[in-house]
């Protein structure tokens, strides 16, 4: 027997920002943080974080959820992180000069930020099972 899966037509919002200056190291932590939440309740995690980059990740939600509203007409408060991952872009290199004419390397990575958002729909239970 085979089984059918049920194929549920929703719309995706999604954001990229990209050439953000920060390592992808930096940036996983905070983005596994926020997935899973709702949008609301991931901004204000963002803006009372430490981390620096939390202002360009929050940038990005805002962004997606202003996408959310105009494209597809969603409701904001309904809005849930359904994922949120980075990629490597350039990495600048520099050099500082060091002790007996050597140079140390200093490399300076940009990544991609991209955020996935999706409507909230609470899941209808056909039948019961006591």
């Amino acid at each position: 027997m085979s089984k059918l899966k049920k194929i549920v037509d929703s719309k995706i919002v999604k954001s990229v920002n990209k050439n953000v200056r920060s390592s992808t190291r930096k940036l996983k932590p905070i983005l596994k943080s926020i997935v899973g939440k709702k949008v609301d309740v991931a901004i204000r995690n963002l803006t009372f974080s430490d981390k620096r980059i939390s202002k360009d990740i929050k940038k990005t939600i805002s962004s997606a959820v202003a996408n959310a509203e105009n494209n597809y007409q969603y409701d904001i408060d309904k809005l849930i992180v359904k994922e949120a991952y980075c990629g490597k872009q350039v990495v600048m290199k520099r050099f500082r000069a060091r002790a007996k004419g050597r140079a140390a390397e200093i490399m300076k990575p940009y990544s991609n930020v991209t955020i996935i958002l999706t409507e909230n729909n609470k899941l209808v239970s056909h039948g019961s099972k006591s």
